[in-house]
Order: C-alpha cells, then structure tokens, then sequence
C-alpha cells in the first residue's frame, strides 16, 4: 500500500467543495422527530427551566407548534403528556379524553403532513410517577402490560401515527401488537424504545413531564448503564413481538450500542438525545463554553453516523433550520 509521500490523505480536505464531495454522512430534515409536551388549559407555553428553549404547551399552543414544525420539514413530532389529574393507575393514560388522546385529534384537525408519534408509558399519569402498577414498591409487569395496551389502543383510535412504547415492560410489543390489530389497526407500526438505559440524562425530562418517582428509582426494568450484549437481546426480543423500529435511548452516551443493534439486525433504528444531552449543550453554549450549533451538529452527525436512521432530538426545529441554511 502506498505511503506519505505518495498518500497524502489531506488533498481531499483542502478545498471545501471536495470536502463537500467525500463527506460520508449528512444530515437531513427527514431524521428528525420532536419531542413535544402537552398539558392541560389553554394558552399555556410554560418554560422548562433545565432545557432552554423547550416549553410545556396547551392543547391550542401546541397546533401552533406543530404547524411550524411541518413547515420547517420535520416530518414527526412525539407527544409526552402531563395530565390534570394522577392516580395510582394513571388512568388518564388510557382515558379516550386523556391529554394525548385530545392533543393528537387537534393536531389531525390543523396539521398536514406531520406524523403524530406517541409515548406509551405510565410515568407521566401515576401518582407515584413509577412505569407501571405497584404492589408496595415492586413494579408489576403483567398487570401493567394490559393498561399500556389500553393506552396504546386509544392512542391508535384518537389517530396516532407511531405507537413507541417506552416502559421496558417485558412483553409489552407483542401485547400492543395484538391489540392493535385485533380492532383494525394492523397498518400502525410500533417505534419500540427496545435498549432503554436507567440513565443520569434523563434528569430535565422528568421535570417537563412532571415525572420524577416518589420513591427509589427505575433499575428493575431500564437496562443496567454497563451492559451491551443484554441491548442485543432486548432488541431481538421485541423484533420477534413485532416492532417496526428500534430505538436506542439515550444516544451520544450509547453510540457504540446504536452501530450494534444496526449491524446485528438491520432494522429501521432510532436514536433519543435525551434531555441531559441537550441540557449541557445549551447551557455550555449560553455559557460561551463552546459554539452551540456547531457542537449541536457535530452531535447529530455522529448519531447518524453510528448507525441511526432517525432521531428523537430536541435541537431538531435549530437543526433543520440549519440544513436549509447550508443548502449547497
């Protein structure tokens, strides 16, 4: 093979119209998904102190959201719902008039051309803000897989587009698949949060989603920080209950898992730059630590890179914004 002085690996960086040219990976607005939250009231757009620049909206301001949001070019948005009310079943989850429920048939009254992703998941509707059912402190997970079918299945007739389970429940695919196609909703796919980690990220989403447990924390059923192989076997099982796609949640701290679960499976595999990941690149960049939007950028870039088809990310309306300001 040849050597410097014949290989000289920078006479492709020299001019930027070849960097251009060789450039592996671009982004682009069609791998972006944005997360939304939706409260109950009206004219509500309450700042969330830990994430500049994201807001809790009522139902009417979130239309608004939405429609800007398709006119940018984002192709999805998500919907985490805070309800008015919290029980110990968080029945407003699975409630037909529940917070979700009423956001997604607004948004299909007002918007066109956005596919609606919903969260499925106990957190945000639970009095004691844990996934699921409790019997004393443990998590029950049957019991709990039959109301995140419940919720799921609403969620489906109100109009959701994506179904994206997010609880770590055992069983949970195979049991929302079923239910979906047992009242006619066979063509909706289901975008599973397949290698979910208990993570520190997660810290300023549970203060958006008003979702923080009451008590001890969620290692019995998100995945241990330190395990690979057992993402692996997650991925696969759900793959095998019917998910459509794969995610891997979070993402920058999980690049190497996102290339794994590509190159294992071949699956359409989504990313979440969670709310941690976010947090520290917009206070670094209000803080004049470093250039926001190009380590806003670069972060993107190497989640795709890794391997991810698509990404849940809070930056996506200033990231797409970007594209079409780059357009060559």
């Amino acid at each position: 093979m040849a050597t410097y002085p014949v290989k000289r690996l920078r006479r492709l960086r020299y001019n930027p119209l070849i960097r251009d040219m060789v450039r592996e990976t671009e982004l682009a607005k069609n791998d972006f998904i944005y997360p939304l939250f939706v409260v109950p009231g009206e004219k509500v757009k309450k700042p969330i102190k830990s994430m500049p620049g994201v807001f809790q909206l009522s139902i009417d301001n979130l239309v608004v959201e939405c429609k800007e949001v398709a006119e940018l070019g984002i192709p999805a948005v998500i919907l985490f719902g805070i309800p008015a009310h919290k029980d110990e079943r968080g029945s407003e989850a699975y409630d037909p008039e529940g917070i979700v429920q009423r956001a997604i048939r607004a948004i299909k009254k007002e918007v066109k051309n956005l596919l609606i992703i919903t969260d499925v998941c106990m957190c945000e509707y639970t009095s004691h803000g844990h996934c699921g059912l409790l019997d004393g402190e443990e998590i029950l997970n049957d019991e709990t897989v039959e109301l995140l079918a419940k919720e799921a299945l609403t969620h489906a007739q109100a109009g959701a587009d994506i179904i994206a389970p997010s609880d770590m429940m055992d069983g949970r695919i195979a049991a929302i698949r079923k239910i979906l196609d047992a009242n006619g909703f066979n063509k909706i796919p289901i975008l599973s949060y397949a290698a979910k980690y208990s993570s520190g990220y997660y810290g300023p989403f549970r203060e958006a989603a008003e979702s923080a447990p009451a008590f001890g924390d969620r290692r019995s059923h998100q995945m241990d920080i330190a395990n690979g192989d057992e993402a692996l076997r997650e991925v696969e099982s759900d793959i095998e209950e019917g998910a459509d796609i794969v995610m891997v949640k979070p993402a920058g701290p999980y690049l190497d898992i996102i290339r794994r679960v590509k190159d294992r499976f071949g699956m359409p595999t989504c990313a979440y730059q969670v709310s941690g990941e976010y947090a520290m690149i917009k206070a670094a960049g209000i803080n004049g630590w470093i250039d926001e939007e190009r380590v806003m950028i670069e972060s993107l870039i190497a989640i795709k890179r890794a391997g991810a088809d698509m990404f849940l990310t809070y930056f996506a309306k200033d990231a797409a914004l970007w594209i079409e300001k780059n357009k060559k």
